[in-house]
């Protein structure tokens, strides 16, 4: 059967992208065109337009010399991508507690339960999405699609250092934590406590940061050579 137009690379598009989530193409690997088209069994036009929308949500690198790269994670950045996080996800939380309708309450909702729901199969993936389907339905309560989209953009960037806590949770045995925090914000932005999803939201970025932060301690003692013996 042949496929919509449009279909080819919204297929390549969702097969990368998610693969460049889970880290399967680590950071700075290369994305030849070529060879994406053989994988995929098509031309490269629907490649090209696929790693284009791939580039605009800030997961593909496109360079000056017509190569493109998964776009490189640089530890070194982290603090100052979490502020900027922080600041949107504190805006989109005030936006929606002054602006929310009833039907926004009832998306918030179910997008947090949908995420509780989801814990106890430790899907890395779908959690991050289900994540990601929450904190949008607070920016979309907002009504600034313009805010709405650059938090929409950090999200996604957001995701594959999301995953590498994922990842740290599944391999210890943990189980995937609950979010009581979103329930909480929902609760502030339907009483239009703009204060308080304020707080929450803020709180909700510390707690991303400090899990974060004890991967990459977790992480790095974990690393051959830096034990008693490692010189």
């Amino acid at each position: 059967m042949a496929r919509k137009r449009g279909g080819g690379s919204r297929h390549v598009l969702d097969a990368l992208r998610d693969e460049i989530l889970e880290l399967k193409l680590a950071p700075g690997t290369a994305l030849d065109e070529t060879a994406l088209a053989a994988r995929f069994g098509m031309s490269r036009s629907p490649i090209r337009e696929a790693l284009i929308r791939l580039s605009a949500v800030g997961l593909v690198q496109m360079l000056p010399n017509r190569s493109t790269i998964v776009a490189p994670l640089d530890i070194a950045t982290l603090p100052r991508f979490v502020e900027a996080v922080d600041y949107l996800q504190r805006a989109t939380a005030r936006l929606a507690a002054r602006h929310r309708t009833e039907a926004d309450i009832a998306a918030m909702s179910r997008a947090a339960h949908d995420y509780d729901a989801l814990c106890p199969t430790g899907q890395a993936l779908a959690l991050s999405e289900a994540n990601k389907v929450f904190h949008m339905s607070i920016a979309n309560a907002g009504g600034n699609r313009y805010l709405a989209q650059s938090y929409e953009r950090m999200l996604d960037e957001g995701r594959r250092i999301l995953h590498f806590h994922f990842a740290h949770v599944r391999k210890s045995g943990s189980e995937f934590p609950l979010s009581p925090e979103h329930h909480l914000m929902v609760s502030a932005i339907a009483a239009q406590d703009e204060a308080e999803a304020d707080r929450l939201a803020h709180n909700h970025t510390r707690v991303f940061e400090d899990r974060i932060a004890d991967f990459m301690k977790v992480t790095y003692l974990e690393q051959p050579g830096l034990g008693e013996d490692g010189a």
